[in-house]
């Protein structure tokens, strides 16, 4: 029998339970500069979480978050000012990117901060009352009849 490692299927996905939906996100994704920039997915509290990217190098008007429909879109563009710059050696790379994350229906985007080269995105799961669970009562089997025979009577 051969284990799989599920892990990279949960790195980009937030507030998801449904593996289904975490293995077709996971086929479209292309292998290309994934690992850049290197973020943390934290959880803050019981419906809380953290996203946070080390974007080291950028200017916060060079960063912009987008939300579409359930997709967290976080993109950066480096702006050369006209300037030459001549590096000995480059290691903070300073590379447009684009990071896509995979939302749940319940997940939502409360804010955003930049500090220390860090952009930290705030997340809260927000379950509507509809989707809560909630006790139903055990009646009767007379109880159930005449509530039926009264809603069709109604009608």
């Amino acid at each position: 029998m051969r284990a799989f490692d599920i892990s990279p299927l949960l790195r980009s996905s937030i507030g998801f339970e449904n593996l289904n939906r975490l293995v077709e996100f996971a086929s479209r994704v292309d292998g290309g500069d994934s690992a850049y920039p290197p973020y943390n997915i934290e959880k803050t509290g019981e419906d809380a979480y953290r996203l946070q990217m080390a974007v080291a190098g950028f200017a916060r008007e060079e960063l912009d978050i987008t939300v579409q429909e359930n997709t967290l879109i976080v993109t950066g563009q480096a702006e050369t000012n006209g300037e030459e710059r001549t590096f000995l050696h480059r290691g903070i790379a300073k590379r447009a990117f684009e990071r896509r994350f995979q939302l749940a229906d319940t997940i939502k985007v409360t804010g955003a901060g930049y500090e220390n080269g860090l952009l930290n995105i705030e997340l809260v799961r927000e379950i509507p009352e509809q989707k809560k669970p909630r006790k139903v009562e055990i009646g009767t089997r007379e109880a159930a009849f005449d509530a039926e025979i009264s809603r069709i009577a109604a009608e």
